[in-house]
């Protein structure tokens, strides 16, 4: 909307916008302020009529397979859940608002985004409607395979069109590996990976919302650089016509993560659950494949990555040897069986996840 708003006074825009934004010259930099506020008053004023609504119908239930943990989580039972839903809101209405919908790189991360969205949502009202933990492994595994194979044969269409839009890049030296129709099954992967990191890290009061801010705020500069010829060139990374727009959504997932937040900090007043967790990690998969930065993916989102590797961890050394290796899996929840207190463990993942951010961006300029 804004967009067409901006083109229709584009000669009378023409010098002001100049080529500060690279390829986009309908204001980029401002529509990435004006996404990340409109998303964030979006989920500040939808989250108490959320809230209510949501107590009546969607309550946690805790009831994971350690009895031990749901004792010290009991506190949480009866909190509403699928607070994801304006998160998500904040998202498609900012993207909506403020991004150009010609955009391919756009259209298919919306896509990826409602769709994530609405297999967390599924999966969150069968565990609460249901004595089930949620649909089983392989039917959500299958289901965000399915899709992301989908948005990634699209991408892989758009793609063929970049330099470098096939090829895997290591960030030191720069080398590129061209990995073809590969990319498809690849990229699904790196989007069903990140959407499930995100998943596993979601359970403390704040501890996603808090590290997908400065995820989130990364790669909407990432994916701003990368779109903009000139500081691509001078970063020596590739340039991705059109990938500055995906800098528009990432600002409006920083809002709503931030509108969020304000009812999630401890003690909580609801859960984003799967419904706010799938939809932002496989945001941030897309935007490192479509920027071919999916090594810094690794780097920037190196607290979900953790989380991930320590349930790995958690589950093969326990089949190989009886013995677990942490008190208990995803990480956070060690520290919570050590003793630790709750918003410690969150303020220092913050932490964690803060200085990670600053080192993916740092790295840019290591050659």
């Amino acid at each position: 909307m804004l967009v067409w708003l901006l083109k229709q006074y584009a000669p009378f825009f023409e010098q002001l916008s100049g080529a500060s934004t690279g390829d986009s010259r309908v204001f980029l930099t401002a529509r990435m302020a004006l996404a990340a506020m409109v998303s964030f008053l979006t989920a500040l004023i939808c989250g108490p009529i959320a809230i209510r609504w949501l107590k009546g119908r969607f309550r946690e239930r805790i009831d994971s397979a350690s009895a031990r943990l749901n004792e010290l989580h009991a506190s949480k039972s009866n909190t509403p859940t699928m607070g994801g839903l304006f998160i998500v809101a904040g998202i498609v209405v900012a993207a909506v608002g403020c991004g150009d919908l010609s955009n391919r790189y756009l259209q298919q991360a919306l896509i990826l985004v409602i769709g994530f969205a609405v297999i967390g949502a599924i999966d969150d009202w069968i565990k609460i409607s249901t004595r089930k933990r949620g649909v089983t492994v392989r039917q959500k595994f299958s289901a965000q395979m399915i899709l992301a194979l989908a948005v990634c044969s699209w991408l892989y269409m758009v793609q063929l069109s970049q330099p470098q839009g096939l090829e895997l890049i290591f960030p030191i030296g720069r080398q590129g590996i061209f990995i073809g129709v590969a990319f498809i099954a690849w990229a699904a992967f790196v989007i069903v990976g990140s959407s499930n990191g995100v998943n596993l890290t979601d359970g403390l009061d704040g501890l996603a919302g808090g590290c997908l801010i400065f995820a989130g705020s990364a790669f909407g500069v990432l994916t701003y650089l990368s779109g903009h010829r000139t500081m691509a060139e001078y970063l020596d990374i590739p340039h991705m016509v059109g990938a500055g727009e995906l800098s528009v959504l990432f600002a409006a997932m920083v809002g709503a993560m931030l509108g969020f937040l304000w009812y999630n900090c401890h003690p909580a007043q609801v859960f984003m659950g799967d419904t706010g967790s799938l939809p932002t990690g496989a945001l941030l998969g897309y935007g490192a494949l479509v920027i071919r930065q999916e090594v810094l993916l690794v780097i920037i989102g190196g607290v979900f990555v953790i989380e991930t590797l320590s349930v790995i961890a958690q589950v093969t050394g326990f089949r190989l040897t009886g013995k677990r290796v942490l008190l208990c899996s995803p990480l956070h929840n060690h520290f919570v069986f050590r003793g630790d207190p709750e918003t410690k463990i969150v303020v220092r993942f913050w932490i964690s996840s803060a200085l990670l951010a600053l080192l993916g961006i740092a790295s840019l300029k290591i050659r």
